[in-house]
């Protein structure tokens, strides 16, 4: 995989409209997440809707309540691995929502978010963890500004708000697999 104008290239690109253009070229963060729709279930295309605003409301009493979000991330890994983009990387995805770190806010102006497929109740599969490490690898070397201290979860710029990736979501492991030392 390369970087091609903010493009991961050879992987699957499903375009959300719910982003727009960085007020900087500053970007410094990595924002990991979760999401599952219907919650904890696997598998389905809903998220990629939702990501894309064409979620069909009806279709669960929950998505009632997301009806009016304007979501997206840069980046959906699936639990088999597959890597799906939705937002061109050198713009802002709408992910991290009402969010700070280290005292500066709007975490959304100089991140990038990934997402993976899963819920703060399941572990992530081992094809997950591989696609993260190789796009955490690949995203750190062309944004040399995103260091492994300045890689967090959702819940670290959004405390009491937010709780993703979860508490199942291995840290260490994943530091580890970023360094290769696994």
């Amino acid at each position: 995989m390369k970087i091609v104008a903010g493009w991961l290239q050879n992987i699957r690109h499903v375009p959300s409209p719910h982003f727009d253009q960085r007020d900087s070229t500053d970007i410094s963060l990595l924002v990991i997440h979760n999401i599952s729709l219907p919650p904890n279930k696997y598998g389905g295309d809903d998220v990629l809707r939702f990501f894309q605003g064409q979620l069909d409301h009806s279709e669960h009493p929950f998505y009632a309540e997301i009806a009016n979000l304007r979501v997206s991330s840069h980046l959906f890994i699936r639990r088999t691995g597959e890597v799906i983009q939705l937002v061109d990387l050198n713009n802002r995805a709408w992910h991290a929502g009402v969010s700070s770190f280290q005292g500066r806010t709007k975490c959304n102006d100089y991140s990038i978010g990934i997402e993976l497929e899963g819920s703060d109740y399941d572990v992530f599969t081992s094809d997950q963890y591989a696609a993260l490490r190789s796009v955490t690898q690949l995203i750190m070397q062309a944004y040399p500004n995103i260091s492994l201290g300045r890689i967090v979860g959702h819940n670290d710029i959004a405390p009491g708000r937010k709780t993703d990736p979860g508490p199942y979501f291995n840290w260490p492991f994943y530091r580890q697999l970023i360094r290769g030392q696994q």
